[in-house]
């Protein structure tokens, strides 16, 4: 009888435990954060420090996100993580992504990232002499931002247009892949192994300042900017597959809002204090980004907005850059843009 007794007084209990359990499993499970998954160039490439610093400042769990970053050597690279689904967004080139698109990529931006394009043409610093314009690259070896087969990097796009406005054949200079980080960019320069590359920011800048490169061009100067069509194109941009827009739109619209809050946080922050976020203590790194963006005031976009004025320097540039493609030249930028979470202006 007290055997009974007991068996009785403790079931209650265990039933208590299951439905407990029951209860609370599927609560957690249906409000754990949205993995995605982000590609860009980098790491800590200028550029792309906006998607560097949204988990820094917890802009994807303020939205119930977990954002993964996929940093590679190129945009061409991350596009092409985007449409062999490893990736549900990358933040790249608009002339990478419009290479990408008309190779019948299933691309769309959907906001932009920076204001201005930060490309650095510079040269080895022992060819300082042999090498001072632009036409004197010809038999040289010049790296640019890793492409694939099926798109160019905006940096190649960019290179070859130069070439073409100095009369220098493409065809004339070697074309090597570079990377798009410190280490892969430093690298080529100090071994020797190219003569020159169209790089990026901050790494540009400190390789400067360590007496291992000098500027040949800088689109960010405007005293060192060559003249080419659409030079104020629009850098980077955040985009996506059409299917995911199509299938998947309040995904698209959290990574929209991620992405904003990490612009408006640059917009209400000092330099000083997005490279403290960002944890960067080397102090040769952290001077030369210090400097850019104390340089580059105006760098980022603040709300992810397009400029129409943007979108069509970015399409005079890509078709610049793309003689005797027809696909290229036919391609309008308006059909892989899709502005509903955060709109146009002049």
């Amino acid at each position: 009888m007290k055997h009974y007794c007991k068996t009785r007084s403790i079931f209650p209990w265990f039933q208590v435990l299951f439905l407990t359990l029951w209860l609370v499993f599927p609560v957690r499970a249906a409000t754990s954060p949205l993995k995605i998954v982000v590609s860009s160039p980098g790491p800590r490439n200028i550029s792309y420090l906006p998607v560097d610093l949204i988990p820094r400042i917890g802009a994807d769990r303020e939205e119930g996100a977990q954002v993964v970053l996929l940093p590679v050597g190129g945009g061409s690279i991350a596009v092409q993580e985007l449409i062999s689904r490893n990736a549900d967004f990358v933040v790249v080139g608009m002339p990478a992504q419009l290479s990408a698109r008309a190779a019948g990529s299933d691309i769309v931006a959907i906001a932009a990232v920076d204001n201005a394009p930060l490309f650095v043409l510079m040269v080895r610093e022992d060819l300082k002499g042999k090498i001072k314009t632009i036409a004197d690259l010809r038999g040289k070896v010049v790296g640019v931002n890793t492409g694939t087969v099926s798109s160019k990097t905006t940096s190649q796009q960019l290179l070859e247009l130069m070439l073409t406005t100095h009369k220098v054949p493409v065809k004339s200079v070697r074309i090597v892949a570079a990377g798009q980080s410190w280490d892969e960019q430093a690298s080529l320069l100090r071994s020797g192994a190219v003569d020159a590359i169209m790089g990026d920011e901050p790494f540009a800048s400190r390789l400067q300042a360590e007496k291992k490169a000098f500027f040949l061009a800088n689109l960010g100067d405007p005293e060192r900017a060559p003249k080419f069509p659409g030079a104020q194109f629009l850098h980077a941009a955040l985009a996506t597959r059409g299917e995911i827009i199509a299938h998947d739109p309040a995904k698209v619209e959290i990574m929209v809002k991620i992405l904003r809050r990490s612009l408006r946080w640059i917009a209400r922050h000092t330099p000083a204090e997005l490279v403290d976020k960002l944890d960067i203590r080397e102090p040769a790194e952290r001077s030369a980004l210090l400097s850019c963006l104390r340089k580059y005031k105006k760098l980022y976009n603040p709300d992810g907005q397009f400029l129409r004025r943007q979108l069509q320097e970015t399409e005079s540039f890509f078709r610049a850059a793309s003689p005797g493609d027809p696909v290229a030249l036919g391609l309008r930028i308006e059909s892989m843009v899709d502005d509903q979470w955060v709109g146009t202006r002049q």
